[in-house]
C-alpha cells in the first residue's frame, strides 16, 4: 500500500521532468535556430557589401576609361592602356565575390545581382568599341544605376531590412543646372 500511496507523486516527478526536458530541448532548438540565422543574415551582408564593392570599383574604372575617350561626366580620366588591365584585374574579383553571392543569396537577388553585373559589362563594351555617342554613355549608366537600385531591394528584403530603399541618385548629376538656377 505505501508504493500505491507515493505513485502520484512518482508519476508527478516523471511529468514533470519529461516536460522539463521537453522544454529545455525546445528552447535549446529556437536558441540555435536564432544564432544559424543570425549567423546567414551577418553573411549575406557582408556578402551582398563585398560583391557590390566590386562592382563599384569596376563601374569607377570604366568611368574613368570613358573619360579619357571623351566622355565628360568623369573628371579623373585614366587612359584604356593603364585602365584595361586594372579592369581585368577588377572583373576577376567580382567574379570571385559572385561565386560567394551564388552560395547565399536568395533567387530574387541573384537574378538582380546578374542583372546589374550584366549592366556593367555592357558600359565595359562601350569602351571597348570607343564609336559611342554621350546620349548612349549616358543611358547605359542609367540602366546600371536602376539595375543596382534593384539589386538594393532584394538584397534588404533578403536580409529582412524594414522600409523603402533610399531614394535612387541621377547619373549623371546636373550640376551646372543647380548652379545657375
Amino acid at each position: 500500500m505505501a508504493l500505491l500511496d507515493q505513485l502520484p507523486a512518482l508519476l508527478g516527478v516523471v511529468v514533470g521532468s519529461l516536460g522539463s526536458y521537453a522544454v529545455q530541448t525546445l528552447t535549446e532548438r529556437r536558441r540555435w535556430t536564432r544564432q544559424r540565422e543570425e549567423r546567414w543574415d551577418e553573411k549575406r551582408f557582408e556578402t551582398y557589401g563585398r560583391y557590390a564593392n566590386a562592382l563599384k570599383a569596376q563601374l569607377r574604372l570604366t568611368q574613368r576609361i570613358g573619360a579619357s575617350l571623351g566622355y565628360s561626366d568623369v573628371v579623373d580620366p585614366l587612359a584604356p592602356a593603364e585602365g584595361l588591365p586594372l579592369l581585368a584585374d577588377a572583373e576577376s574579383h567580382r567574379a570571385t565575390e559572385w561565386e560567394a553571392v551564388l552560395l547565399v543569396g536568395d533567387a530574387a537577388t541573384v537574378a538582380a545581382a546578374r542583372h546589374w553585373h550584366e549592366t556593367i559589362w555592357t558600359i565595359q563594351l562601350l569602351i571597348r568599341e570607343d564609336s559611342v555617342d554621350g546620349e548612349m554613355w549616358t543611358r547605359a549608366h542609367r540602366l546600371a544605376s536602376a539595375a543596382r537600385d534593384a539589386f538594393y531591394e532584394c538584397a534588404r528584403r533578403d536580409l529582412g531590412i524594414g522600409g523603402a530603399p533610399p531614394p535612387p541618385g541621377q547619373w549623371p548629376r546636373e550640376w551646372r543646372a543647380e548652379l545657375s538656377g
